[in-house]
């Protein structure tokens, strides 16, 4: 008997970057499984590629006027299409879509925690209400996966769900796509992109908005670029239509005029693993993480990594071992670390080295992948829908 799930997130983004290795495996395994999202640029590529997929946009606001509308569309849709089971992703499509799940009488709900929203550096009343918020979406789930420990560690903590029903499944990247001998040549990537051969090149993929650190990134290249004049930038990703974080226009307005051609920002790109080659260090800057893929696909690729030492970050990179750990909205550790990495190659290339292995061991996402399935289909069999 197979099952037929819902998969469900807030924007097409996250389908698209995030969840369909894990739509792969579930189809792989003989699942039906439909995708749940607001439209966007990507749904039509992905459903050209033939995967199923009905949209309702969600806002990524928590404004209970505005999510009143995709909670009845929701309920009504869940109502139609019979799900067995309901695994939403991203907090405000999962918790309205926890709770119109039950409504609708979905038999099994799961969501996964890409990292959740609260964090200690939060006033203590915003940290307490959105653990609240945790809680009642719990009140609607039967099982938790976490994407780091910590969180897994914090969920039970915060009673958000009993003990054996959190689980900690890691987060992964496909080993083949960041094999650093199928890449395109490093010297070819380097010319389109722009940058020289021989200099030593520092690079962070993320959205930009202010809380990835993008300013603090532009910060300390500033200020490292006044003493090594030959270090260049590269900056991948873009702010997405839906995002509500902080713009960070008016930094990279003043860093681009500052460092000119050494920054570049070629935008949102799909060859990552081309564009790691033509790094030499790799730094994710984040004030807060769950546990983030960019960081596993530059260990992938055998780069250092300098990561601020926050939840999911901390328990993927080794700190003097894969990388660095530096406080986070701190551009001046930033800086210092970048120049130990530059002033010392040797060292820089036994933690790209040091990191890959790590990542090869830990952060194979067809092992991430059959966790969370082995997991849920044990679960269904309990529900009797197996």
């Amino acid at each position: 008997m197979a099952l037929k799930v819902c998969q469900l997130c807030a924007v097409d983004f996250t389908l698209d970057k995030f969840l369909l290795p894990l739509v792969d495996g579930m189809i792989a395994v003989g699942w039906e499984v439909v995708s749940v999202c607001s439209d966007g640029p990507a749904i039509s590529h992905l459903r050209q590629s033939g995967y199923a997929i009905r949209t309702v946009n969600i806002p990524r606001s928590l404004n209970p006027l505005r999510l009143m509308l995709p909670f009845w569309r929701l309920y009504r849709l869940f109502r139609q299409e019979h799900f067995d089971l309901l695994h939403a992703h991203t907090p405000v499509a999962a918790l309205i879509g926890r709770m119109a799940a039950r409504l609708a009488g979905v038999p099994m709900v799961v969501y996964t925690a890409h990292g959740f929203y609260f964090h200690d550096a939060m006033p203590a009343w915003k940290r307490r209400l959105f653990v609240e918020m945790e809680r009642i979406g719990g009140w609607f789930t039967d099982l938790l996966f976490t994407q780091s420990s910590e969180d897994a560690q914090t969920a039970v903590e915060e009673k958000l769900l009993p003990p054996e029903r959190v689980l900690a499944v890691g987060n992964g990247v496909d080993p083949d796509s960041f094999d650093p001998g199928t890449r395109r040549p490093r010297s070819e990537v380097r010319a389109e992109l722009g940058l020289p051969t021989d200099v030593p090149v520092i690079g962070m993929v993320g959205r930009l908005v202010g809380e990835k650190g993008v300013r603090e990134f532009l910060a300390a290249a500033e200020m490292l670029a006044k003493d090594l004049p030959n270090v260049y930038f590269l900056l991948i990703g873009e702010r997405l239509a839906s995002d509500h974080a902080d713009p960070v226009d008016d930094a990279l307005r003043i860093a681009s005029s500052s460092l000119g051609a050494r920054l570049v920002l070629p935008g949102m790109r799909k060859d990552i693993p081309d564009l790691m080659g033509a790094m030499d260090v790799f730094c994710l800057p984040s004030y807060r993480e769950g546990m983030p893929r960019t960081i596993i696909e530059a260990m992938m690729s055998g780069l250092p990594v300098v990561a601020t030492d926050i939840r999911g970050s901390r328990e993927e990179v080794v700190a003097n071992e894969t990388g660095l750990l530096v406080p986070a909205r701190d551009a001046s550790a930033l800086t210092q670390a970048f120049a130990r990495l530059l002033q010392a190659p040797a060292e820089a290339h036994a933690m790209g080295e040091a990191g890959r292995k790590r990542a090869l061991r830990l952060f194979d996402e067809h092992k991430v992948v059959a966790l969370q399935i082995d997991t849920i289909r044990r679960f269904a069999r309990q529900y009797r829908l197996l």
